[in-house]
C-alpha cells in the first residue's frame, strides 16, 4: 500500500514539474489549455481574427457569446493587451481570459502589437491605439457597444493601455480621445521604469529621443478615464511601487483610480487567477468585471469625474 501511495505522489510531482516547465515555455498557452479542459467553453466562441496592419503581430482576436440573438442589446467590450516584456506573446494564447469575461457579459478583443526587434517605442502604443480605434469603429458587428470600451493589459500590455489612455496623442491620431474609453485596467504593470536597466526595457525604449516621456508618470491627468490597478505585493519582476506611484499621482491630480493589492501574489498571479481552476479560488475576475461594468454604465451618460471617487486599497 505504501508503495502505491509513494508512486502516486511521484506521479503528481512529475506532473507538477512538467506543468511548470510548460508554463515557463509559454505560460498563457498552457493556461488556456488547462482552462478549456477544466472549465469548458463557458459559453464563449472565437468570432473573428482581424488584421490591423501589415505585420503579423498587428492582429485582433474577437470573442463573444456562442449563442446570441441579433436583437440582443450590445455588450460592453473588454480589449486586452498581453504581456511579454514587449518581445514575446500572442493574443491567440489568451482564450482563457476571453472565456472568463464573455461568461460575465462582455465581448472580448485580444489585441496583438509589434514586438522587438520589429516593434520598439512607440510601436506598442501605436498598435494599441489602432486596436482601440478598430473596436470603436467595428465592434458593433460582433455585438459589442463602441461606447462602452474598457481597455486592459497585463505587464507590458498594462503599460500599453495606460499610455494610450494618458497620453492623448496616440488616440488623437486615430480621430479618438481618451474620452472614448470607459475605463482602464492594469495588471502588474510597469509605469515607472526609467532609467532603463533591463534588457527588455533597453531593447524596447533605449532609442527613444525623450526617454522620460515614455513613462506614464510623465502624462498624469485628472481627466483620464477611470483606472483599476491590480498588483501582487510579492512581484519581483515589476515592483508594486509602479502601481502605488501611479495611483498616488492620479489621485493627486483629481483623477479616478481604484487599487487592489494582493499580499501573496507574484508577477503572473493576477493573470493566472483568470484561468480555471484558479479563477474559482480568487476574486481578480470579479474585481475587474465589477469595475468594468460600473464604468461602462457611467459612460452611457458621459464621464463625471466627481461621481467616480478614488477608492482606498483593498487587500
Amino acid at each position: 500500500m505504501l508503495w502505491v501511495l509513494g508512486a502516486t505522489v511521484l506521479i503528481v510531482l512529475i506532473a507538477g514539474i512538467a506543468l511548470q516547465a510548460a508554463i515557463a515555455r509559454n505560460g498563457p498557452a498552457v493556461l488556456s489549455t488547462v482552462d478549456r479542459i477544466i472549465g469548458g467553453d463557458a459559453g464563449a466562441r472565437l468570432q473573428a481574427t482581424i488584421s490591423t496592419g501589415k505585420h503579423p503581430s498587428q492582429k485582433l482576436i474577437v470573442w463573444g457569446p456562442a449563442q446570441r440573438d441579433p436583437s440582443d442589446a450590445a455588450l460592453p467590450v473588454l480589449l486586452f493587451a498581453h504581456g511579454g516584456s514587449w518581445r514575446s506573446g500572442d493574443p491567440v494564447d489568451y482564450g482563457f481570459l476571453a472565456r472568463a469575461f464573455v461568461s460575465k457579459g462582455f465581448v472580448v478583443v485580444l489585441a496583438g502589437y509589434r514586438l522587438h526587434p520589429d516593434g520598439v517605442y512607440p510601436a506598442m502604443i501605436e498598435d494599441t491605439a489602432r486596436a482601440i480605434a478598430w473596436a470603436h469603429d467595428d465592434i458593433a458587428q460582433y455585438g459589442g457597444d463602441p461606447d462602452r470600451i474598457i481597455i486592459a493589459g497585463h505587464s507590458a500590455g498594462a503599460y500599453n493601455v495606460v499610455m494610450a489612455a494618458l497620453e492623448q496623442q496616440w488616440l488623437g491620431r486615430k480621430g479618438l480621445s481618451p474620452d472614448d474609453i470607459a475605463g482602464v485596467v492594469g495588471l502588474s504593470g510597469p509605469y515607472d521604469f526609467y532609467p532603463f536597466d533591463s534588457e527588455s526595457t533597453i531593447n524596447a525604449f533605449g532609442k527613444a529621443t525623450e526617454p522620460e516621456a515614455t513613462q506614464p508618470l510623465a502624462h498624469i491627468r485628472g481627466d483620464a478615464p477611470p483606472l483599476l490597478l491590480i498588483h501582487g505585493e510579492k512581484d519581483d519582476l515589476v515592483a508594486v511601487h509602479n502601481s502605488r506611484g501611479l495611483a498616488k499621482q492620479i489621485e493627486a491630480a483629481g483623477g479616478a483610480v481604484e487599487t487592489r493589492y494582493y499580499p501573496e501574489m507574484t508577477h503572473n498571479d493576477p493573470l493566472i487567477s483568470l484561468a480555471s481552476p484558479w479563477r474559482n479560488r480568487r476574486d481578480v475576475d470579479e474585481q475587474i468585471a465589477e469595475f468594468a461594468l460600473s464604468v461602462s454604465a457611467r459612460s452611457d451618460t458621459g464621464r463625471d469625474q466627481t461621481s467616480v471617487p478614488v477608492q482606498a486599497e483593498k487587500r
